[in-house]
This record gives structure tokens, C-alpha cells and sequence, in this order.
């Protein structure tokens, strides 16, 4: 009997060090990290709520810092589009003058994907006159824009828009 040449033999090994190794990565693929879920409602509807606990706190930066760095507000008191960082600031600098407490009235959600999705409907604020103590109530349209960043979700569009007279 011929021994079997040596390269046979090789051959053999390496492709069943091939195949295993190939098993074992195909099993460390599927026990890998978890995919990205879709963020349900509730999740995304606490959003606002941790908005508002930053309103509360009376720090326009705290506000500020709920915004991506290139957000675009479209404030409810005010002309001026802000779209940077510094201008978002600004505006809740005059804002918070007047201890805003927001609460939604009506709340629409779409989750477009795991990482992004809109908040639209009808809020109010309760206003304190800064001089004088008076108490009023603003109703306006909202839209929140929001997306996953780096694992936090950030505020990309805010518009809020006075309800119209009617």
C-alpha cells in the first residue's frame, strides 16, 4: 500500500480549518450585536416630556442642548428662524423669562425608522408675566423632528405656530 502524498493530506486539514472557521463566524454574526430596534410611541412621546422638564429648569442651554447642533426652531414667539446653537439659546433666554409649562393637548407619532421620527399636533403654555405674576395660557401647532444621534435623541425641526383666531 502507497502512502497518500502529504499535500492530500494538507488539502484536507486546511479545508476543514476553513469550514470550521467559517461556521464559527457565521455564528459569531448572528450573536453579534443586536440590531437597532424601532423606537416605539410612548418612547418617542416622552420626549416632549423631557423637553418640558428642561423648560422647567429655567437654563436656556439645558433647552438648547436637546437640539442636534444643525436643528432649524421656528419659535412660537418670535420672527426670527433660528438655526444654529447660539440662536436657539437666544430664543429660550426670552422665552424662559416667562416660566413656560407645556402640556399636549392633541399628539400625533410616526416612527419613519429606528432612528427617526415626528411628533406633530397641538400644545399649550402656561405664561407668567415676569413683571406682573399674570397667568395665560397659549395654544399652538407643533412639530417635532427628531433623530437618533450618537445613541441620544436629538431635536432636528421644531416648528410651533400660535393657533389662528377663530
Amino acid at each position: 500500500m502507497t502512502p497518500r502524498p502529504i499535500t492530500k493530506r494538507v488539502a484536507i486539514v486546511t479545508a476543514g480549518a476553513l469550514v470550521a472557521v467559517g461556521t464559527f463566524a457565521a455564528g459569531v454574526g448572528v450573536a453579534g450585536p443586536e440590531k437597532s430596534r424601532k423606537p416605539a410611541k410612548a418612547e418617542i412621546a416622552a420626549l416632549f416630556d423631557g423637553w418640558n422638564d428642561a423648560l422647567r429648569t429655567g437654563d436656556a442651554e439645558t433647552v438648547a442642548d436637546r437640539y442636534a447642533k444643525d436643528a432649524v426652531l421656528l419659535p412660537t414667539v418670535s420672527n426670527k428662524v433660528r438655526t444654529d446653537h447660539a440662536g436657539i439659546v437666544d430664543y429660550f433666554e426670552h422665552f424662559l423669562e416667562n416660566k413656560p409649562v407645556g402640556k399636549k393637548i392633541e399628539t400625533h407619532i410616526n416612527v419613519l425608522d429606528n432612528n427617526s421620527a415626528l411628533d406633530a399636533g397641538v400644545y399649550e403654555f402656561t405664561l407668567t408675566d415676569p413683571d406682573t405674576g399674570a397667568k395665560r395660557v397659549v395654544e399652538a401647532r407643533y412639530t417635532y423632528e427628531y433623530e437618533k444621534r450618537n445613541g441620544q435623541w436629538k431635536i432636528v425641526n421644531h416648528h410651533s405656530s400660535a393657533m389662528p383666531e377663530g
